[in-house]
C-alpha cells in the first residue's frame, strides 16, 4: 500500500492548532474543510452499507455523467454519515452555496439529480437537508443539517468527522482537528510545551468519567492506571474491533469513516500505560474497514505519528493489525487475548485481569473502538469538557446501532442521559408501516429487552441495569407487535449456544437445554406425548431455574450473561410464554407451528391458494368458498402470500 507523505511544516503547523498565523497553510485548511470550494464537488457516502445499497455503480454512473457533459468536478468518497435507512447518499457542493445532502440515489437517478442541481432546482422528494457552510448561500427552502429529525437530536463527537471526510486523505483529518490530542499530550520542544505525564493522562481520562464503551462500563482512566503502575516494562494494548453482536455495526463504521480518530486515540492510551506494541483485533469479515486502518496505518507511519520516536518525543509504538476469524467469544477480553496468541479463542478465570497479566502473560489494556475514538477530543478539550455532557454516573456520548422495526435505521450518537423513546421515536422516527411498539433490544444477546412502559428511561449504565438490560456495545433492535418476544428469545439463545466456546459446562450444556426448551414451547401440539406435555408445562420455571443457574455459575461474562435475552423476556412478556406453554398459542402470530388459518369469505374460489400449498390442506371448487383442512396444514403461510383478495388471516 502506498503511504501518502505530506509536507512537514504543514502537518506541524496543523497539530498544534493553527495558532501561528501563516497564510498559506490557512488557505490550505480552508480548502481541506471544503468550506470554499472552487468547482462543483460530489460526495458518496462509500462505507459497507452504501456499497451494499449500490453507491459503486452510483459513482459510476456520476463519473460516466462528469465526462458525457464535459464537467470538471471532483468526487469524494466519504465513509456512513448515519442514516443507513436511505443509502445511496450522494452530497453536491456547488461554488458559493452550502452542501445539499440527498437520498437513495441509485444510478438510474444520477443524471436527473445532476441535471437538477446544476440548474440550480434540486428536487424537493431527494434532498434530506443542508449543511451551515460558513460564508456559503443557502438554499430557501432546505432544512439545515441541526434542524432535520434525525441529525438535530444527535450529539455527534466520535461519528462527527464519519461521512464528512475522505478517510483516506490524512490531510482532511489534520483539517478538522486530528492529532491536536496527541500532540498536547506528547509536548513540542520547539514551542516550549512540555509533555503530560503519563500518570497525569490516566488521571485525566480518570477524571472525565469515560467509561469502557464495549460492554460493563469499567472506567477507562482507572483501568488504564492499574497497567501503568505494574512494575513489569513489557506492556500491550489491544482494540478490541471484533463486533459480534447481531445488529450491532459501529465499530465498522467508525473504521471505515474516521480511521485516524482510532488511532490517535490508541497512540495516546499506548503513552499513557507505557506500551511500545499495540494489536488491533478486527473481523476479516470487515474488508473495507481493514483497507482503510491499512492505509491510515502507513499515513501515519510515514508521517512520523506513529513507529520510532513519534514527533521527536522519545516515544514509539508499533500498530498491528490482527484479522480475527469472526467468532463472537473472542470479544471477550481472555477470549480475544488467546486468539492474538495463536491459541483457539476460549476464556480463562479472571483474576488475574489482563491489565495484570495479559497478552503473552505482559500487562494489557483492552478497549474498543468508540472508547479510544473519544480520547483525542477529551485529552483536547479537557475533562471537564467531556464530563459536561452525560448523567452523573455515565459522561459523554454513546453510540448506537438503530435497526429492526423503525423507520430511520442507522447509527445515532446521544448525549448520556437521552431517554430511550426520543432515540427510537423522534430520531428514528417510530416504528415503521403504522404499527404498536412493542419492545427493543439493546445490548446485543448480552442485552435484554426494554418494553413500551420503560420506554423514557434515561440511557446510561446504571438505570438500564434496573431493568434488566444493559449498555453493552450499543445494538439496538426495535421490534413491534408482530415480534414474537418468545420467537426472539429463541433467535439470541439460538446464536449463543451456536458461538459458545465450549469450554465451561454451565455455558455449554445450560444454553442448550434453553434452546431446546424455547424451540418446545413454540412447536405444535402434533404427535406431542405426554411426556412431552408434561415438560413442556414445566418449561417456564425449568427457563428461569437454567438461566440463573448459567449466570452464576458460567466462566466468563459472555457466558454470565447469555441467559439475558431469556429472563429479560420472562420478566416484562410472561403472558406471551404462558400463551405458548399453555394455550398453544403465538398472541403476535409469528410462531409458525401455533398459527392456524382461515379463509373469510372474501374468497372468489379462485383455487390459486389450493394449487399453491404444498401439504394439499385447502379443499373447495371453483368460484366457491374454500377452506382449510386444520390438521394438514403446516402453517407455511404459502396461501395468504398467494391470495390476491385478502381473504386469508391469521387465527
Amino acid at each position: 500500500m502506498q503511504a501518502k507523505q505530506i509536507d512537514k511544516d504543514f502537518l506541524n503547523w496543523a497539530i498544534q492548532g493553527g495558532n501561528q498565523s501563516v497564510e498559506k497553510w490557512q488557505t490550505k485548511m480552508t480548502a481541506l474543510r471544503r468550506e470554499q470550494v472552487q468547482k462543483p464537488t460530489i460526495y458518496v457516502g462509500a462505507g459497507t452499507c452504501g456499497l451494499g445499497a449500490g453507491a459503486a455503480f452510483t459513482i459510476e454512473e456520476i463519473k460516466k455523467y462528469l465526462t458525457d457533459k464535459n464537467i470538471d468536478a471532483d468526487i469524494i468518497e466519504v465513509g456512513c454519515v448515519g442514516l443507513c435507512a436511505v443509502e445511496p447518499i450522494v452530497d453536491v457542493q456547488l461554488p458559493g452555496r452550502t452542501r445539499l445532502m440527498f437520498q437513495t440515489i441509485t444510478g438510474d437517478k444520477v443524471v436527473s439529480l445532476l441535471d437538477a442541481v446544476f440548474a440550480e432546482e434540486p428536487p424537493k422528494d431527494l434532498v434530506m437537508c443542508q449543511f451551515c457552510t460558513p460564508n456559503q448561500e443557502p438554499w430557501e427552502g432546505v432544512k439545515f443539517q441541526n434542524e432535520h429529525a434525525f441529525f438535530g437530536p444527535q450529539t455527534r463527537w466520535v461519528l462527527k468527522n464519519c461521512g464528512i471526510i475522505d478517510p483516506t486523505q490524512l490531510e482532511e483529518y489534520l483539517a478538522f482537528g486530528g492529532y491536536q490530542g496527541l500532540r498536547k499530550v506528547l509536548g513540542n520542544d520547539s514551542a516550549g510545551t512540555p509533555a503530560i505525564d503519563p500518570a497525569d493522562v490516566c488521571a485525566e481520562v480518570e477524571k472525565s468519567g469515560l467509561r469502557g464503551r464495549g460492554g460493563g462500563g469499567f472506567s477507562t482512566g482507572l483501568k488504564w492506571r492499574f497497567a501503568r503502575n505494574n512494575n513489569d516494562p513489557q506492556r500491550y494494548l489491544v482494540c478490541n474491533a471484533d463486533e459480534g453482536d447481531p445488529g450491532a455495526f459501529m465499530d465498522r463504521a467508525v473504521i471505515e469513516g474516521d480511521p485516524h480518530c482510532l488511532l490517535e486515540g490508541m497512540i495516546i492510551a499506548a503513552y499513557a500505560i507505557g506500551a511500545n506494541k499495540a494489536y488491533i483485533y478486527i473481523r476479516a469479515e470487515y474488508p473495507l474497514a481493514i483497507l482503510r486502518l491499512e492505509q491510515a496505518i502507513a499515513d501515519a507511519e510515514a508521517n512520523n505519528l506513529l513507529g520510532d520516536n513519534i514527533l521527536g518525543s522519545g516515544f514509539s509504538l508499533k500498530m498491528i493489525i490482527k484479522k480475527g476469524a469472526g467468532a463472537f467469544v473472542c470479544g471477550e477480553e481472555t477470549a480475544l487475548i488467546h486468539s492474538i496468541e495463536g491459541k483457539r479463542g476460549m476464556p480463562r478465570p479472571r483474576p488475574p485481569f489482563p491489565a495484570v497479566s495479559g497478552l503473552f502473560g505482559h500487562p494489557t489494556i483492552i478497549n474498543n473502538v468508540e472508547t479510544f475514538a473519544n480520547v483525542p477530543q477529551l485529552l483536547k478539550n479537557g475533562a471537564d469538557w467531556f464530563a459536561s455532557v452525560g448523567t452523573e454516573g455515565s459522561k459523554g456520548t454513546k453510540v448506537f446501532a438503530l435497526s429492526g422495526k423503525v423507520s430511520r435505521t442507522g447509527l445515532v450518537e446521544v448525549a448520556m442521559g437521552t431517554t430511550l423513546r426520543e432515540v427510537v421515536f423522534a430520531i428514528g422516527g417510530g416504528i415503521e408501516n403504522g404499527k404498536a411498539y412493542k419492545a427493543v433490544q439493546i445490548g446485543g444477546p448480552s442485552g435484554g429487552c426494554i418494553p413500551e412502559s420503560h420506554l423514557d428511561i434515561e440511557i446510561d449504565y446504571e438505570s438500564l441495569k434496573t431493568v434488566g438490560a444493559m449498555m453493552g456495545s450499543g445494538g439496538l433492535v426495535v421490534m413491534d407487535e408482530e415480534n414474537c418476544m418468545v420467537d426472539v428469545a429463541k433467535f439470541f439463545m439460538d446464536f449463543i449456544q451456536r458461538e459458545s466456546c465450549g469450554k465451561c459446562v454451565p455455558c455449554r450444556e445450560g444454553t442448550r437445554r434453553m434452546l431446546e426448551t424455547l424451540v418446545r414451547i413454540t412447536r405444535g401440539r402434533k404427535n406431542e406425548t405426554g411426556r412431552q406435555t408434561l415438560e413442556r408445562f414445566q418449561s417456564i420455571v425449568l427457563l428461569e431455574q437454567l438461566g440463573e443457574m448459567i449466570r452464576d455459575t458460567s466462566l466468563c461474562g459472555l457466558g454470565q450473561t447469555a441467559p439475558n435475552p431469556v429472563l429479560s423476556t420472562l420478566r416484562w412478556f410472561r403472558d406471551e410464554y404462558e400463551a405458548h406453554v399453555y394455550d398453544r398459542t403465538c398472541p403476535a402470530k409469528a410462531c409458525t407451528e401455533l398459527i392456524s388459518y382461515r379463509i373469510t369469505e372474501k374468497c372468489t374460489g379462485c383455487t390459486l391458494c389450493a394449487k399453491k400449498c404444498p401439504a394439499d390442506a385447502i379443499v373447495g371448487t371453483v368460484k366457491n368458498l374454500h377452506s382449510i383442512i386444520t390438521d394438514k396444514c403446516i402453517g407455511c403461510g404459502a396461501c395468504v402470500d398467494s391470495c390476491r383478495f385478502k381473504a386469508i388471516e391469521k387465527v
